[in-house]
C-alpha cells in the first residue's frame, strides 16, 4: 500500500478548483485560466522573459480531474506579432495583471516570426504521490 494523497477527497478537489470548479479558505478559484509565452524562465513571480514577439495571453482550459492528473481540454493559440524563441509558459488567472499560478518550460523551444501561428497541444496537471 502506497501512502500519499487521497485521489478522490483531496489530489482530484484540489485540481477541481484549479480549473475553476469550486474554491478552497485560502484560494478562490479564477473564472478561467490564459496561458502566457515566454522566451525564458518564468521565474517566481511569473514575469521574467515574457515573449514580445507572442505578448498576449490567450484561454485555455482543463478536463476534469481523474486520478489526480488534468489535462489541456481547450488549448492556446496565438498569432506571432514579431519573432521571438518561446521556451516556457506561465498560466494566470486573468488576461492582464491578475494572479500567477504555474509555469513550465515546453518539451522542446519554438522560434516564430512575425504571422506564424504557435498552439500549446498539450498540458497535464499532476499531483503525487497517490495514497493507494
Amino acid at each position: 500500500m502506497a501512502t500519499g494523497l487521497s485521489t478522490t477527497n483531496l489530489a482530484n478537489a484540489w485540481l477541481s478548483t484549479m480549473r475553476g470548479g469550486g474554491s478552497g479558505t485560502n484560494f478562490t478559484a479564477p473564472a478561467a485560466l490564459y496561458a502566457q509565452a515566454h522566451s525564458a524562465d518564468p521565474g517566481a513571480s511569473g514575469t521574467t522573459g515574457v515573449s514580445t514577439g507572442v505578448a498576449t495571453r490567450q484561454a485555455m482550459a482543463f478536463g476534469a480531474p481523474s486520478g489526480g492528473s488534468m489535462s489541456l481540454s481547450t488549448a492556446p493559440s496565438w498569432t506571432a506579432t514579431g519573432s521571438d524563441t518561446i521556451t516556457h509558459v506561465s498560466i494566470w488567472s486573468a488576461t492582464s495583471a491578475g494572479t500567477f499560478y504555474a509555469s513550465a518550460a515546453l518539451t522542446a523551444s519554438r522560434t516564430v516570426a512575425n504571422g506564424d501561428t504557435l498552439s500549446l497541444a498539450t498540458m497535464t496537471f499532476s499531483l503525487s504521490p497517490l495514497a493507494a
